[in-house]
């Protein structure tokens, strides 16, 4: 919706900003678990097979997500850098996930959620996003990245019995 500022402000306009808001996530909630559930039954049709290397880096490009994603709720010096935090940490788990799965369900998944997030990216910067000019001091851009892994190391752990897939092995590839 946010791609669509007339349709989003006529129900904003409609339904009040907060039922908007609960709407919204709602539906994209329920999206999102029907994608993952669909993703789960889809069938495994190969399309390249993944090498060493991209198993060795995809833990580390998904965790600079985490951190890059992070940044969106949490006071750092990333926004100076970038108006789309979210959007990037999404990019970069998308890639990292491509680079691990080469099967057909796993392109469609990660690819639309990666080619999403930088259109979406395209989107807000015409809409006239803009980057933070507050400037904050080292420590809390510290605690973004501390934050940062110890999300991504908690996703790490809980990743097999989230998604059936475990990942912490390639840690040490």
């Amino acid at each position: 919706m946010p791609s669509f500022p007339t349709t989003r402000q006529t129900l904003i306009n409609r339904f009040g900003m907060n039922r908007y808001k609960s709407g919204y996530s709602i539906i994209a909630v329920i999206g999102l678990t029907l994608i993952i559930f669909g993703k789960s039954l889809a069938e495994y049709i190969p399309i390249w097979q993944p090498g060493l290397f991209a198993f060795q880096m995809a833990p580390y490009i998904i965790l600079l997500g985490f951190i890059i994603s992070n940044a969106m709720y949490m006071p750092s010096n990333i926004k100076r850098f970038t108006r789309h935090p979210m959007l990037w940490g999404v990019a970069f788990w998308s890639l990292g996930h491509l680079l691990t799965n080469g099967d057909l369900s796993s392109l469609i998944l990660f690819g639309c959620f990666g080619l999403f997030s930088l259109f979406d990216m395209y989107s807000a910067n015409l809409r006239s996003a803009t980057k933070s000019a507050q400037t904050y001091p080292l420590t809390k851009d510290l605690i973004l990245i501390v934050v940062g892994v110890i999300s991504w190391g908690l996703f790490l752990y809980l990743h097999p019995y989230l998604f059936g897939v475990p990942v912490i092995q390639y840690l040490s590839l």
